[in-house]
């Protein structure tokens, strides 16, 4: 008797932890798909609407110091005009850059803005100064090789082409080079680079690497960058010729070789 009534106990209690079980397997099944929702959510996620705002608001920007620009009478107007220009652009390109943060890789990626497709390196280069309010020639440039995506902008005395350089050294010398917007061409990739007034070196670029998405890199943690035997750096936003160009709504040729 004792026998039956032992195993009874253990028949309900397995039974009601069966049907414990099934009542929460909702409960279960929807929290551990929360928890990988939320680790997917935790990482950026491309911002289109800002990025719009954004780049409307830098155009008007553009268009008003245009016009001021050619209405100056003198050089030392025009020279505080490329001023503020270069303080604009500094400002505003990397709040742009940041609005393709998690927009997916691909080699062929040729999305025009964040997070509507897969987006090579080139191409969110070539998209990111077009929003800008570049005149450039958007795919040509976007195909080109890093040396000619740099010489698109800049003549060959405003590049600085490293070869074979030690990671240490080629990073204080881009600190001695200034602040601004550069672009940096690698063995076989091209990034944005920014450089802080307080010395911060930020790369932000469609990476093949792990992550597999335009992300914003410290120098500390910049891999592609580190282990580039080829390196070609320019401040776009120390010419004055390209702030000039930008101002005035010049194109800017592609070159090809």
């Amino acid at each position: 008797m004792r026998r039956l009534l032992r195993t009874v106990i253990l028949l309900l209690t397995v039974v009601t932890l069966a049907l414990t079980a099934w009542t929460q397997r909702h409960w279960i099944t929807t929290g551990v798909g929360n928890s990988k929702d939320s680790q997917i959510r935790s990482g950026p996620v491309p911002d289109l609407a800002t990025y719009r705002t954004l780049s409307a608001d830098l155009e008007q920007h553009r268009k008003r110091l245009g016009r001021s620009y050619l209405k100056a009478t003198d050089g030392p107007e025009r020279e505080i005009l490329l001023s503020q220009t270069r303080e604009l652009l500094k400002m505003s390109l990397p709040r742009l850059m940041r609005c393709w943060l998690g927009t997916p890789w691909d080699f062929n990626g040729t999305a025009h803005e964040p997070g509507t497709g897969k987006v090579a390196c080139g191409y969110f280069v070539s998209s990111v100064l077009q929003d800008a309010g570049f005149k450039v020639e958007w795919a040509p440039l976007a195909q080109q090789a890093s040396q000619n995506i740099l010489g698109t902008f800049l003549s060959p005395e405003k590049m600085r082409i490293r070869v074979g350089m030690a990671y240490d050294v080629f990073v204080n010398e881009l600190l001695l080079s200034g602040p601004g917007i550069y672009i940096v061409g690698l063995d076989s990739h091209v990034a944005f680079l920014v450089i802080t007034a307080s010395n911060e070196i930020r790369f932000i670029h469609s990476s093949s690497s792990s992550a597999c998405c335009v992300i914003d890199e410290p120098r500390e943690r910049s891999d592609v960058v580190r282990n580039s035997e080829y390196r070609v750096t320019g401040n776009l936003t120390a010419s004055n010729e390209v702030l000039r160009k930008w101002l005035l709504g010049e194109r800017f040729r592609t070159q090809t070789r």
